[in-house]
């Protein structure tokens, strides 16, 4: 089952990479310009629209959960990469795309690799999990990102920022994996 894992883990981030590189074309890297905490309200946005149409059963805007959480991917990454690079003005904010997309690459091969591992010592618990739950756990984290950056990143026993930016790809994953196997049943 964990081979199968991995391949639904690079069918799932070749979907979000695809939309990532059209929306730079389209936007170049105008993100650049967010604070993390800017980066972590987007994700917190998308994660509680999920769970309002969860709990509504009903979009009214007609875009469906799957553009969401594939959403909660990719701005993860931005959030991992604006963490990890300097931080830029609006006279800097573009940033090269090559350079981009390397770094798209770096931190979804951490997250895969972090999945890896965590799925070796849960075995595979996630695949029994509602993906309502998953929901919830995503925005479970968030709130706790929230904390740590209102406490100036200052953790006593946290694994800090990054780790929750990179579980909430992982949850998001195992997100479209669920829906995906929902539609082909």
């Amino acid at each position: 089952m964990m081979n199968n894992t991995m391949q639904e883990f690079d069918e799932v981030i070749a979907t979000c990479k695809d939309l990532f590189i059209k929306k730079m074309h389209d936007y170049s890297t105008a993100w650049r310009i967010l604070r993390p905490a800017s980066v972590t309200d987007q994700i917190f946005i998308k994660a509680k629209r999920i769970r309002s149409i969860e709990e509504k059963g009903v979009t009214k805007v007609g875009e469906n959960i799957y553009g969401e959480y594939i959403g909660i991917i990719n701005y993860a990454v931005m959030a991992l990469i604006q963490l990890n690079e300097p931080s830029c003005t609006f006279e800097t904010y573009k940033m090269d795309a090559d350079k981009v997309i390397a770094l798209y690459d770096q931190y979804t091969s951490n997250a895969k690799q972090l999945l890896t591992n965590k799925n070796h010592d849960y075995d595979e618990a996630w695949r029994d999990m509602r993906i309502s739950s998953i929901t919830d756990i995503i925005l479970m984290k968030l709130l706790r990102t929230k904390q740590i950056e209102d406490n100036n990143q200052h953790c006593l026993v946290s694994e800090g920022l990054d780790a929750n930016y990179y579980d909430m790809i992982n949850y998001a994953v195992f997100a479209l994996i669920k829906l995906n196997e929902s539609k082909n049943d």
